[in-house]
């Protein structure tokens, strides 16, 4: 109720400055790097892991996100694996989340080579294929690592063909947003006990996630010819997340947009535009159907300037940075 309570607030107040809008307004959330952004430690112990998803994903229950969540099975230690992972997965899986692939290493395709990559995919399909077979479901989502699609053309076509032979469908990533180096800050913070400037690390990540979509809903209806198509967030499971997503989904319920599963995101006809785009970086695909079509690419907004430096810095030297004028 509690939660609730908060969500509505939170909506009533963005509304009262943002106008109402005649656009069919529609998001695909999705979360990278399960079983979680978190250390080592955590990962390989089964007490903690399963209360820090239980508690995640609790959070995430009565928000009905319809989401869909990408898995990196080797951040479990390897001892853990065959015990642990299965049960970390189930508990996605009882909140009402998918789950697709994220590769077993989040291995980047710039330093390896495509076949490389790709035994590195069938490596990770292992537990969260059976969890989904085990519910009458199948693994078809996979997500690029970094959006690393492949630097040079060779690349990219053998990754392309390679997905394709093994009927994995693409998650594209429109609303891109860095919630990994806020969320980078926030673990140092967490790392030094700075609960203040825990509150800090939020507030601005809220509120830059605030800017980012001030940013690509009207990029977006560029492409479209002035409709906007339904969107698929890019954000990660994290302890930033687990404090502040409630109110990124209120930010989201207030413009008006309805939570969808990706595959129903997916049928929007936007996701069908041809995407040329081959370069050494990972962006939002919207970007890419720019460069498609011939047009200069506008770069969404960067995170502030304090938050960049802060990401750089170690958690012994976080406050000092954080404080620079």
């Amino acid at each position: 109720m509690i939660l609730r309570a908060l969500i509505c607030g939170l909506a009533a107040a963005v509304l009262l400055v943002q106008p109402a809008t005649a656009q069919d307004r529609r998001v695909a959330v999705t979360f990278d790097d399960l079983p979680f952004q978190t250390t080592d430690e955590v990962l390989c112990d089964p007490t903690r892991l399963m209360k820090t998803t239980e508690d995640f994903v609790a959070m995430l229950k009565p928000l009905d996100t319809k989401g869909t969540a990408f898995v990196n099975e080797g951040k479990v230690c390897e001892v853990e694996r065959s015990s642990l992972l299965p049960r970390v997965l189930k508990v996605w899986l009882d909140g009402g989340l998918d789950l697709g692939n994220h590769t077993f290493s989040h291995i980047n395709i710039h330093r390896n080579t495509a076949e490389a990559y790709l035994a590195d995919l069938d490596a990770g399909a292992t537990y969260t294929r059976a969890a989904l077979e085990a519910r009458g479901g199948r693994l078809h989502w996979f997500r690029h690592p970094y959006l690393f699609t492949g630097e040079t053309q060779e690349k990219h076509d053998v990754l392309a063909a390679g997905l394709a032979e093994r009927a994995y469908t693409v998650a594209p990533v429109t609303i891109d947003n860095n919630d990994w180096m806020f969320a980078d800050v926030y673990r140092k913070a967490e790392q030094i006990g700075d609960e203040g400037l825990k509150t800090r690390i939020g507030a601005a990540y809220v509120a830059h996630m605030t800017t980012v979509l001030d940013f690509f809903e009207p990029y977006s209806a560029e492409i479209t010819g002035g409709r906007e198509p339904a969107q698929v967030l890019l954000l990660h499971a994290n302890s930033l997340n687990q404090t502040y997503y409630p109110q990124i989904h209120a930010l989201y319920l207030a413009r008006g947009y309805r939570f969808v599963p990706l595959e129903e995101a997916l049928a929007d006809p936007i996701y069908q535009h041809p995407d040329t785009y081959v370069r050494a970086a990972g962006i939002s695909w919207l970007h890419r159907w720019t460069r498609t079509d011939g047009r200069p690419i506008r770069w969404e907004p960067e995170p502030p300037a304090w938050i960049v430096a802060a990401n750089k810095a170690p958690a012994s030297e976080l406050q000092g940075v954080a404080n620079a004028p």
